[in-house]
């Protein structure tokens, strides 16, 4: 019986138990799916906005895989120098997937990054998504309730538009989401007033959905301003019709606000294209008070070109969003320049050569790109690789139970009864502030409510 590992229980890792536990090729295969966290799915549970309910309700999906017979959730188990050994882990199963994401995001590289008041927008869904590394005050003492009035977030894609909603939104609409109650807290004494948000090229080369960007546009007490003068800088804004649709019905949507009148609304949205940020400018307290931008060009090539004239847009809390990055793994290859694991339709390469048992799938496999549902084929691809080397994997020994090898290490793995009891917990602090479900938002709370093996 072919005994296979999964570390990381987000979509990539799931829809690759799901195809190693749902075909006929090769039968009885079994399944562990490790996270170093003890709760399942990945950035459906702690990337997904809270306000997203439909998305999040994908969680669904992923717990039927996890609950299959041959499907084992094995949480709190970390791989690497403080956990097991990827080489030890490797000993103990036929084969590994490794489906560990892109855990870490991009910098801007200018001066002033490192400001009080400046963050990545990956630090900032963490914190309001509850994610256990992040500390739980971390925007309420430093970010909000110091005083900010005008947010910049530095980036147009999905994420971008994610962070500048939630920042707009007021506490009556969050209250019913899943959101940690120190974030809910925060966000309801927030004193922004504005948002903007700012791509360095044009609106037909945005990243955002066209969904995710009507929704700015359907938040109440909010209006959205767009300068038709930054649009028309974009040649294709001129004459979209040779884009494809997606950024053609960006463009239109954008085009749309651009040419309506102004309207009512507390909280403002700024959409602004064609800057680059150069600086993060201080305040006279030593905090970030501002950012300064270079208006870019087109350089016909499907980049930008600066132009040599800045802009100062003043600001208070400073969000990029300009991409997730993968990070390595101790014990397996890495691609610095690319932010994968170097492979060959997943198996993974060392020095050039196919590692047997090894493999990858999701954002470490192919980058940071697509949307939820491309982690399927990808997943898929990799499955259909490990099915082929099958016959020369389940050869080779391993323990009959890998369970007892992992308490042996020392580690104490949550496992499904254990999640569930988390979830009990969540609705029980749900329940306690008039609310439905809350996030437990730190490693002990959810250590205590799962009770690991």
């Amino acid at each position: 019986m072919l005994q296979v590992a999964v570390v990381g229980s987000g979509p990539s890792g799931v829809y690759a138990a799901q195809g190693l536990v749902q075909q006929e090729r090769v039968p009885g295969i079994r399944v562990d799916v490790l996270d170093r966290l003890p709760c399942p799915y990945g950035l459906v549970r702690y990337g997904v906005a809270p306000d997203h309910e439909k998305i999040k309700s994908l969680q669904g999906t992923l717990r039927t895989v996890l609950e299959h017979e041959r499907v084992r959730f094995l949480g709190g188990v970390r791989i690497g120098p403080e956990g097991l050994p990827a080489t030890r882990l490797r000993d103990l199963y036929h084969a590994v997937v490794y489906c560990v994401g892109a855990a870490t995001d991009r910098h801007l590289g200018v001066p002033g990054e490192e400001l009080p008041g400046s963050w990545s927008a990956t630090d900032f869904v963490s914190w309001y998504s509850a994610h256990p590394d992040v500390v739980s005050d971390r925007f309420g003492a430093d970010g909000f309730v110091a005083g900010a009035r005008v947010a910049v977030v530095v980036g147009v894609g999905n994420v971008a538009v994610d962070v500048t909603r939630i920042l707009a939104r007021c506490a009556a609409e969050l209250s019913p989401t899943d959101m940690p109650q120190a974030a809910l807290d925060a966000l309801s004494a927030s004193q922004v007033r504005e948002i903007q948000m700012v791509g360095r090229r044009g609106p037909s080369q945005a990243r955002f959905t066209t969904k995710e960007l009507r929704e700015l546009g359907a938040l109440p007490d909010t209006e959205v301003v767009v300068d038709p003068a930054e649009l028309a800088l974009d040649p294709a804004y001129l004459d979209p019709s040779a884009l494809p649709a997606a950024q053609r019905r960006n463009v239109e949507v954008l085009r749309g606000w651009a040419e309506r009148p102004p309207t009512a609304g507390s909280r403002r949205i700024r959409l602004r294209f064609f800057l680059r940020p150069v600086e993060l400018l201080p305040d006279g307290g030593g905090r970030v008070g501002a950012v300064r931008f270079e208006r870019t060009l087109p350089d016909g090539l499907g980049g930008v070109t600066g132009t040599g004239r800045y802009e100062d847009i003043e600001a208070q809390l400073v969000l990029r969003s300009v991409g997730y990055r993968g990070v390595p793994l101790e014990g397996l290859p890495f691609d610095a320049d690319r932010g994968t694991v170097p492979h060959l339709a997943g198996r993974v390469l060392r020095a050039g050569s196919v590692a047997p048992g090894e493999y990858v799938a999701g954002w470490i496999k192919r980058g940071p790109t697509g949307v939820i549902g491309t982690n399927r084929p990808c997943a898929k691809e990799t499955v259909t690789s490990l099915l082929e080397d099958a016959p020369a994997l389940v050869h080779r020994k391993v323990p009959s139970d890998p369970l007892a090898a992992l308490r042996s290490a020392g580690l104490h793995p949550v496992d499904w009864s254990g999640w569930q009891s988390i979830e009990r917990a969540e609705a029980a602090l749900g329940a306690s502030l008039g609310r439905h479900v809350v996030k437990l938002p730190d490693w002990q709370a959810l250590m205590d409510a799962a009770q690991p093996l």
